[in-house]
């Protein structure tokens, strides 16, 4: 009888608990519902915790609008620009290795065809790796230029290359000030990075960054340059830009460091997790100098940090990277509380609005 008693005690449901846990899912899923209209068919999200007490992925909406396929939740997707976070956790981990110095100059580091290509316009031997890390340097962001999305747009798209993009900054845009004096986002920036990782491994992107961060022991098994992984390629999802479906553009406009990765909005959250929990570096001061606020003489745009920035959301400290198809993640340290999610077109504003009404759903803000 004393057994039985003990069973029931720790073994038999709380009244109100799983009721609690089952109506935040429904919650979430009523959320993500209510983030669809016309611009937008569909959503992706992934709201992970530390200590394992929160975790959730969930969808909403198609994933092609002429099949009407639905969205699932396990779906990938092309994340961007948060791929610079990777390109600079990989720094970082080469940094930690000895096998760069920070502030060294990237002239050491280049090919010598693209050094004198980006050489007829920018002095690199002023110019470290910390500077392109965060972007200060001065690159032009080639993708500002007209001509760039023009080949995009086109028919058939563009198959572009690293030398061609390296390049376009060079002919369509003059140095944004000197090294180190201002902050300008740049993709050639990380493009350049992305080459220097390629020069020191001697190996492509798609293989160097998972190698470099152990993408199998952080269990990121939904995450790879597209292209490499058939099973990756086929879950992806198609996105949309200013209603236009981008399912065919050629990967190669945003390939080399600037993007380049797919992923899944649980394996994006999990990897912030990871980073901020020293899983990812060696040593913990890494981390503490990759979100070393950045000084400057008038108030940047962004509070960049080493592939990384600081943002609030309902008033509460993140750290956060966003991609131009609709992508964003974000890590509450107060919380210690990662979400991922992926808009099939990218939100109007700074942070995607289910950032802030997850965390409302969650009873973890107002």
């Amino acid at each position: 009888m004393k057994n039985l008693f003990l069973f029931i005690l720790f073994f038999a449901p709380i009244p109100g608990l799983f009721a609690q846990q089952d109506s935040e899912k429904q919650a979430l899923q009523t959320l993500l519902e209510g983030q669809l209209n016309q611009d937008i068919p569909g959503i992706l999200f992934s709201v992970q915790s530390g200590d394992g007490n929160i975790n959730w992925s969930g969808s909403a909406g198609v994933s092609d609008r002429a099949s009407g396929q639905n969205l699932s939740q396990d779906q990938t997707f092309r994340i961007a620009s948060v791929t610079k976070t990777f390109v600079a956790a990989s720094i970082l981990r080469l940094w930690e290795e000895g096998k760069l110095s920070l502030d060294q100059p990237i002239s050491e580091y280049l090919s010598p065809e693209h050094a004198q290509i980006l050489s007829q316009d920018y002095d690199l031997g002023k110019i470290s790796i910390l500077q392109v890390l965060r972007h200060n340097a001065g690159f032009f962001d080639h993708t500002h230029a007209p001509v760039f999305f023009e080949k995009v747009l086109q028919p058939g798209g563009h198959v572009w290359t690293r030398t061609e993009q390296l390049q376009l900054c060079v002919e369509a845009g003059q140095p944004i000030g000197a090294p180190g004096e201002s902050f300008s986002y740049s993709d050639t920036g990380y493009i350049i990075l992305g080459e220097i990782i390629e020069n020191i491994l001697g190996k492509p992107l798609g293989l160097a960054i998972p190698e470099m961060l152990d993408f199998e022991n952080l269990r990121l098994e939904h995450t790879a340059f597209e292209g490499l992984n058939p099973q990756v390629d086929q879950e992806r999802i198609h996105q949309y830009f200013q209603g236009q479906d981008t399912y065919s553009f050629h990967p190669s406009m945003d390939y080399f460091g600037g993007g380049g990765l797919l992923s899944t909005t649980e394996d994006l959250s999990r990897f912030f997790l990871a980073l901020f929990h020293g899983k990812v570096f060696k040593n913990p001061g890494t981390l503490e100098l990759m979100l070393q606020p950045v000084a400057y003489t008038s108030a940047p745009m962004m509070d960049y940090r080493i592939g990384i920035y600081r943002i609030e959301v309902n008033g509460l400290e993140a750290f956060a990277h966003a991609g131009f198809w609709g992508t964003q993640v974000v890590y509450f340290p107060s919380l210690d509380l990662a979400m991922a999610t992926n808009y099939s077109q990218i939100w109007k504003g700074r942070v995607p609005p289910v950032f802030g009404e997850a965390l409302i759903a969650l009873g973890k803000g107002k």
